[in-house]
C-alpha cells in the first residue's frame, strides 16, 4: 500500500512536497497518532545508513518525545509486524542502527539527565543523552563516566549501551557494561522490566535462570575470556560468580533483544592531575609488543597511533604537535594523587617502555591537541595515504593484549596478500585495533574479494583467541562471521537467549542471531558514477558519487565543535534535525547516486535536503572525512537547473555583482536606488517579486566606487615604496562597502607597500557559484584571470579584501578552471591582509609594527569561508601582537551570502546567529569592537543586533566601530 504525505520541514525550511511513500499507510497513520512519524523519501534516505557499509531503507522514522511515546510506538509496530531498530547518534560502524521497519531516533528528544547521586556515584539517563553532556553534568560533583569513545561529543548513552562502547579510558574504568547499574527496558513481547543484578535478577525473564544453569560450562569456557570479547552476547555476566548481572548481559545486545528506555550508570572520580606520555617505536607491531609490561603499571589509557595516520591528520588540519622519533606511537595517560606523583608514574612508564624516544607533557592545550589527533583519525582513516577510500567492516577486531604484536604482523601480511592498505590505531592496552581498509568496493564485482577478505580476517583473529569486535558490536558487518569465533553450541545459546526476550524476532532482526551474509545490502557497490560537469573534484576523480561517499557517517557534524574552534554544522546546531547535518545531506546525495529510490537531479528530496545548507564550507575543513557540501550543492544545483528557468533569487542575488556594477556606474543612480529601496512599501514589493524575505533590509549601493576613489587618491600620492602589492577589490568592496578597502590602502602604504589595483572589474563569481550557475562563474573567473594573471606571473602578492571572495580564488578557481595554468598561479599569489603582514618574506618585517590596542575588547567573527580555506591563524597572531582582549567566535554568522536573504531561510538564519554571534554581541562590554572582514557577517550583525562591524584594516588604523 502507499500513502500520500505532506510533512512540513523545520522552522524556516521549505515544506516537504506531497509524495508517494512506500511505507504501509496503516502503519504510518497509526504511528502518527502516537508520536512524530515521518515516512517521506528524504527522511528515509537520511536514515538508510549509519557509519557502516550498509544501506537498509526504513519504512518509517519516528521521533518520540517521551517514554510513553516509545512504548506506544513499539506497540503499534508489533501490531503491524514491523521490525524495530533503535538509533542514537547513528554512528554505528557495524550497521546495527539501520533496519527495514520502524527506526526510533532517541537522540532528537529523549536526552534528559535525571538524578546524579554523588554519594552513590550514579546518574540516571535517557537513551538519547550525549555522552559529553553527561560528563558536563557530572563534573561539578567531581565525577565522570569512565568509558569515553572518541565520538563522545555526539555518541548517545543508548548507543553506547547497545554496542558496549569502550574508548581509551576503558583500560582503567572498564567497558560500558562494567559501568551500568540497572536498565529500564522493554522486550520484543512488550514486557517492561528493570534489569539489575544479584539474587533474583534473572527472574525478570522467564526461563532465563534455567537457560543459565543448563549451560554453565559453555558460559565459563567460551565467553568472557578477555575484556574486549564483545562479539556475540556477553552472557558470562549471567553466571552466579559474576553476580547474575542481567543489566550487564543486556549491554552490547545491539537492540536485538530489548529496547532501552533509561539507565542508571556508575560514575567515577575525575582523574587527578593526568599526564600524557607519548612513546615512539619503530612500527606498530613493536609498539604492540610493549603493552603488557606497560599495562602492569596501571595507566589510565594506552592508545596506538600509526605515523601514516598522523601524516594524514597533519595534511588535513595543517599541523599537529611534534611527536617523539618513531613510526608508531603509544599515547599513554597516567594519573596520581597530584602532579608530582603523576610525573613520577610517567617516568616509571618511560623506564619500562623500551621505546626509541619519549615525551611527557602536562600542558593541557598540548595534551588536548595530541588527543585530537586520535579523534580526527576516526574519520580521516577513511582515506589511505594514497587517497583511496578505506572502508569499515573489519575496523574493530581485538585479541588478548599479549597476542597483539604477533596478530598485527600477521594482519599486515594478510593485507599484503590482498594488495590493500589500512592505517591502524586504537586501544592497544586492551588489544583492540581500529583500521579501515581500502578494499575495492565501488563495483558489484568487488564484493567477492570483500567477502573473502572478511572471512580470512575472521579466521585470523579467531586463531589468536580474539574477538571480531572489540567495542562496536557485530551488526551486519560481522554477524555473519560469528561461526569463525564461536562453536555451534554457543551460537545456539545466543539464539535461545534472544528467543526468551524476542521470540517473534521483532527487534533488530538479523543482528547477532540469524544474521544475513556480510555482503548483503552493501551500499557502495549499488551506486553509479556521476561525472561532474562543474567542479573538477580531482581528489575524487571527477566523480560526485565518490565524493559524497567520503561521508562515512562518523557524525562530527552533529556535535558542537565550537569549543575546538569548529564551525560545522550551523544548520544542525540551529535545528537539531538530522536532515540538516552534513551527513544527512550526504546520505540523500548517496541515494541520488544509487538512483533506485531518489531519482534525478531535480528530485524534490534532493532540493529539500540541500535547502538549508548555508554553503558555509565549514565541513570542508571540519569534517574529518573531507566532505565539502557547499561544493556538492553548487554542482547539484548546476545540474538541476542547467538550461532551465531558475528561481528569481538566482537572478537577483546570484547576479548581484552585475546589478551593483550597473547601479554604481552613475552615482546619482546609486543614490536613487538607495532612496527607493529605503521606502518600506516599495522595498517589500521588490522583495516579494525577487524572492527576498521582507524582514530583511537591502544593502546600500556605494555612490563612489572604490576604484574611482583610489585613482583620485593615487593621482595625489608621490611616495613610491620598494614593495608592491596588488589590492584586489571584489564586487562587495568595489560597489557596496568600500570603507574596508580604503582602510587597507592606507594601512598597506603605512606598512611600506606601493599599492596598485587591477585595471578592470575582476569578479570572482562567488554569487554565481553559491546559486549553482557555474557556467557564469567560469566566465567571471576567466575575466578575472585576464586581469590578475599578469601580476601573479610576476610574483606580485594579490591581497584580497572580502574573505569569501579571497577563498574563491584560493580554492574554487582551480576546481572550476583546472586546465588554465593561470588558475594555480593566481591561487598561489592571493593573500589575506593578515597573511601578508605576517609573512616572513613578503611581509613588512620590522619596518611595521601593529598599533597597541591594550584596553580594547574585540569580538572577532571569522568568516566561514576564511575558516575553511585560509584559516584565521594569521589574523589571530596579528591581533595578539596588538595587546587587545580578543573573543574569537566559532560558528557561522547565519547570513551566509544569499542564504539568509532568501524567503524561507530567515528563521534558521537568525537561529544560526544565536549559536554564537548574537549572544557574544549582547554580552560584550560597552565600547567593544565587532571585528568582521566578511561583508555578510557585518550585515547580519547590523540587521539583527544594530551593531556596526569593522574590518581588520580599519581596526589597525584606529577606525573601529564599537558595539
Amino acid at each position: 500500500m502507499t500513502a500520500l504525505t505532506n510533512r512540513p520541514g523545520p522552522a524556516g525550511g521549505t515544506p516537504a512536497a506531497p509524495e508517494v511513500v512506500d511505507a504501509s499507510a496503516a502503519l504510518l497513520v497509526d504511528l502518527s497518532r502516537v508520536t512524530e512519524a515521518d515516512a517521506g523519501r528524504r527522511r528515509r534516505a537520511e536514515y538508510s545508513t549509519d557509519a557502516s557499509n550498509y544501506r537498509v531503507l526504513p519504512q518509517v522514522v519516528t521521533f518520540p518525545r517521551h517514554i510513553d511515546e516509545v512504548l506506544a510506538t513499539l506497540e503499534v509496530a508489533r501490531a503491524h509486524g514491523a521490525p524495530v531498530t533503535a538509533r542514537g547518534a547513528g554512528t554505528s560502524v557495524a550497521g546495527n542502527a539501520v533496519g527495514p521497519g520502524v527506526v526510533i531516533d532517541f537522540s532528537r528528544h529523549l536526552h534528559a539527565i535525571g538524578e546524579i547521586d554523588p554519594t552513590e556515584r550514579t546518574a540516571v539517563v535517557q537513551p538519547g543523552v550525549v555522552m559529553s553532556s553527561l560528563q558536563t553534568a557530572a563534573a561539578p560533583h567531581g565525577l565522570w563516566f569512565g568509558p569515553d569513545p572518541s565520538t563522545k561529543n555526539r555518541a548517545t548513552l543508548g548507543g553506547m549501551i547497545g554496542n558496549n562502547a569502550c574508548g581509551p579510558h576503558a583500560l582503567a574504568y572498564g567497558r560500558t557494561s562494567d559501568n551500568v547499574r540497572s536498565l529500564d527496558v522493554v522486550d520484543g513481547s512488550g514486557r517492561r522490566f528493570t534489569a539489575t543484578s544479584g539474587r533474583g535478577a534473572l527472574e525478570a525473564v522467564p526461563g532465563l535462570d534455567r537457560l543459565v544453569s543448563g549451560n554453565l560450562a559453555l558460559l565459563r569456557t567460551e565467553l568472557g575470556r578477555f575484556t574486549r570479547q564483545v562479539s556475540g552476547y556477553s552472557l558470562e555476566h549471567l553466571l552466579p560468580e559474576r553476580g547474575s548481572n542481567l543489566a550487564r548481559a543486556l549491554v552490547g545486545t545491539e537492540g536485538s533483544v530489548v529496547t532501552l528506555l533509561g539507565a542508571t550508570v556508575e560514575l567515577h572520580p575525575l582523574p587527578t592531575a593526568p599526564v600524557l606520555v607519548v612513546l615512539g617505536y619503530a612500527d606498530m607491531p613493536a609498539a604492540a609488543d610493549a603493552v603488557v609490561p606497560l599495562g602492569a603499571l596501571n595507566p589510565l589509557a594506552i592508545e596506538g597511533m600509526d605515523a601514516r595516520l598522523v601524516d594524514v591528520v597533519r595534511r588535513h588540519v595543517g599541523s599537529v604537535p611534534d611527536l617523539p622519533r618513531g613510526a608508531g606511537w603509544l599515547f599513554c595517560e597516567v594519573g596520581g594523587v597530584d602532579e608530582a606523583d603523576s610525573l613520577a608514574n610517567a617516568a616509571a612508564l618511560v623506564q619500562a617502555s623500551d621505546c626509541l624516544d619519549s615525551m611527557i607533557t602536562t600542558d593541557k592545550a598540548k595534551t588536548a591537541a595530541l588527543w585530537r589527533i586520535r579523534a580526527d583519525g576516526v574519520g580521516l582513516a577513511g582515506r589511505t595515504p594514497a587517497g583511496r577510500q578505506a572502508w569499515p567492516g573489519w575496523e574493530d577486531s581485538a585479541v588478548p593484549p599479549e597476542n597483539l604484536g604477533a596478530y598485527l604482523r600477521d594482519f599486515d601480511a594478510l593485507l599484503a596478500t590482498y594488495g590493500v592498505d589500512g592505517l591502524p590505531y586504537g586501544h592497544f592496552g586492551d588489544g583492540c585495533i581500529h583500521v579501515r581498509i581500502d578494499l575495492p568496493l565501488e563495483r558489484p564485482q568487488d564484493v567477492g574479494d570483500f567477502e573473502s577478505f572478511m572471512n580470512d580476517a575472521a579466521r585470523l583473529v579467531g586463531s589468536y583467541g580474539g574477538s571480531l569486535s572489540g567495542e562496536h558490536g557485530d551488526g551486519r558487518a560481522r554477524g555473519g562471521l560469528l561461526h569463525h569465533m564461536y562453536t555451534p553450541e554457543a551460537l545456539g545459546l545466543f539464539e535461545q537467549f534472544k528467543g526468551l526476550l524476542d521470540p517473534d524476532d521483532h527487534l533488530n532482526p538479523g543482528i547477532v542471531v540469524r544474521p544475513a551474509p556480510v555482503t548483503a545490502n552493501l551500499r557502495r557497490p549499488q551506486a553509479i558514477e556521476l561525472t561532474t560537469r562543474g567542479f573538477a573534484l580531482p581528489h575524487d576523480g571527477g566523480d560526485l558519487t565518490r565524493a559524497v561517499h567520503r561521508c562515512v557517517g562518523v557524525g562530527k557534524c552533529r556535535a558542537d565543535n565550537s569549543g575546538a574552534g569548529g564551525f560545522m554544522c550551523p544548520s544542525y546546531q540551529a535545528t537539531g534535525d538530522e536532515r540538516n547535518t552534513t551527513r544527512g545531506r550526504a546520505r540523500v546525495l548517496q541515494e541520488l547516486a544509487n538512483g533506485s529510490f531518489v531519482k534525478g537531479w531535480d528530485a524534490p528530496e534532493v532540493a529539500d535536503s540541500l535547502d538549508l545548507c548555508l554553503s558555509c564550507k565549514a565541513c570542508g575543513r571540519d569534517c574529518p572525512a573531507g566532505v565539502d557540501m557547499a561544493t556538492y550543492k553548487a554542482e547539484v544545483t548546476y545540474r538541476r537547473y542547467k538550461g532551465k528557468v531558475r528561481p528569481m533569487t538566482h537572478y537577483v542575488l546570484g547576479w548581484l555583482p552585475r546589478w551593483a556594477r550597473l547601479t554604481t556606474a552613475v552615482p546619482a543612480v546609486a543614490a536613487l536606488a538607495n532612496a527607493a529601496l529605503g521606502v518600506a512599501p516599495l522595498r517589500r514589493a521588490v522583495f516579494a517579486v525577487s524572492g527576498i524575505d521582507a524582514r530583511r533590509r537591502m544593502t546600500a549601493f556605494s555612490t563612489q566606487r572604490f576604484s574611482r576613489w583610489f585613482r583620485r587618491r593615487e593621482a595625489t600620492t608621490t611616495t613610491r615604496r620598494t614593495r608592491e602589492v596588488l589590492l584586489w577589490a571584489d564586487s562587495f568592496s568595489e560597489h557596496l562597502d568600500p570603507a574596508g578597502a580604503k582602510a587597507m590602502v592606507a594601512l598597506l602604504q603605512d606598512a611600506g607597500y606601493t599599492v596598485r589595483i587591477p585595471g578592470g572589474d575582476a569578479c570572482c563569481g562567488l554569487t554565481w557559484i553559491s546559486t549553482g550557475q557555474l557556467d557564469g562563474a567560469r566566465k567571471q573567473l576567466r575575466r578575472t584571470l585576464d586581469i590578475l594573471g599578469p601580476a601573479a606571473a610576476k610574483g606580485v602578492p594579490i591581497v584580497g579584501i572580502e574573505p569569501s571572495c579571497t577563498a574563491v580564488l584560493r580554492s574554487d578557481l582551480v576546481e572550476l578552471l583546472p586546465d588554465d595554468p593561470r588558475s594555480a598561479a593566481v591561487a598561489g599569489a592571493v593573500r589575506t591582509l593578515a597573511e601578508l603582514l605576517t609573512d616572513p618574506e613578503l611581509g613588512p618585517g620590522e619596518d611595521w609594527t601593529p598599533p597597541s590596542l591594550v584596553g580594547t575588547t574585540v569580538v572577532a567573527q571569522p568568516h566561514c569561508h576564511q575558516h575553511s580555506v585560509m584559516g584565521f591563524d594569521a589574523d589571530a597572531a596579528l591581533l595578539a601582537r596588538t595587546g587587545a582582549s580578543i573573543t574569537q567566535l566559532a560558528g557561522c554568522c547565519g547570513l551566509a551570502g544569499n542564504f539568509g536573504m532568501e524567503k524561507g531561510h530567515y528563521e534558521v538564519s537568525v537561529a544560526v546567529a544565536e549559536n554564537a554571534l548574537l549572544p557574544a554581541l549582547r554580552s560584550a562590554p560597552e565600547g567593544a569592537v565587532y571585528l568582521a572582514d566578511g561583508y555578510s557577517c557585518r550585515t547580519q550583525a547590523e540587521q539583527l543586533a544594530g551593531t556596526r562591524g569593522t574590518t581588520l584594516a580599519q581596526l589597525l588604523l584606529g577606525d573601529g566601530a564599537g558595539t
